[in-house]
């Protein structure tokens, strides 16, 4: 079922595909109120309960002399009115900001690598949270939550926004990383059903990944291209 609703949704027309804003339309947003130099900035970019997309995106921008950061939502094609003006001195950006050079992946792509994670994994949802960071490496990241009906997790997907690579899951294939098949799982002469578990964990992981890079060949968008259209 959700192969189809994925399917649907990457051949549908841009206008209906998308009834509310990408993270790229909304970055697009406070480039156009505060210069493209706002865009250096970017800390984080969050958006809760997308059906696919959500009707809100926070952007926190660091402070440009680096003392405190700003808190942005962006609705309708515009900067929530009730969003404060002035620079919060609460919290620390450093070393934390996002290149956007190096976005491959809208919001729209995370979607569609997410929910054939899901379908791989036989988990059902009904909307998703988003979270666009840099990872421990300086990397940007697409972290998507997806949740039931009941707004309950049911499995988390980390998402390299460079390249499309499904790097860790959470609730999904037990829980399997990058480093858990690619080193806990190298030594299968084990023998027996936990044996046999963490080998069928292992191929389902790499299989998925594998499809996960065949799917971001066709939903890869470069923020740079989006930003500089005319």
């Amino acid at each position: 079922m959700w192969r189809s609703f994925v399917a649907l949704l990457l051949l549908a027309t841009p206008v209906c595909a998308q009834e509310n804003a990408t993270a790229y339309e909304a970055l697009r947003v406070v480039a156009a109120q505060f210069g493209r130099g706002a865009l250096n900035h970017v800390v984080s970019i969050t958006g809760v309960k997308g059906h696919p997309q959500p009707e809100k995106w926070k952007i926190i921008l660091e402070n440009p002399d680096g003392r405190g950061v700003r808190e942005l939502q962006v609705a309708e094609g515009k900067i929530d009115s009730g969003d404060g003006a002035d620079w919060s001195t609460a919290g620390s950006a450093e070393g934390a900001t996002l290149n956007i050079s190096r976005l491959n992946l809208d919001s729209s792509g995370a979607f569609a690598v997410a929910s054939h994670t899901a379908e791989a994994s036989h988990a059902q949802f009904a909307t998703a949270d988003y979270t666009l960071r840099t990872d421990e490496r300086g990397e940007p990241i697409w972290i998507v939550t997806l949740l039931n009906r009941s707004s309950r997790p049911v499995g988390t997907i980390y998402i390299g926004a460079t390249r499309g690579i499904v790097k860790r899951t959470e609730g999904m294939f037990a829980g399997a990383t990058m480093e858990d098949v690619e080193n806990d799982y190298d030594d299968e002469e084990g023998t027996g059903v936990f044996s046999d578990v963490k080998k069928t964990i292992k191929h389902a992981f790499h299989r998925t990944q594998d499809e996960a890079r065949g799917m971001f060949d066709r939903v890869k968008r470069s923020f740079s291209d989006f930003i500089n259209r005319e």
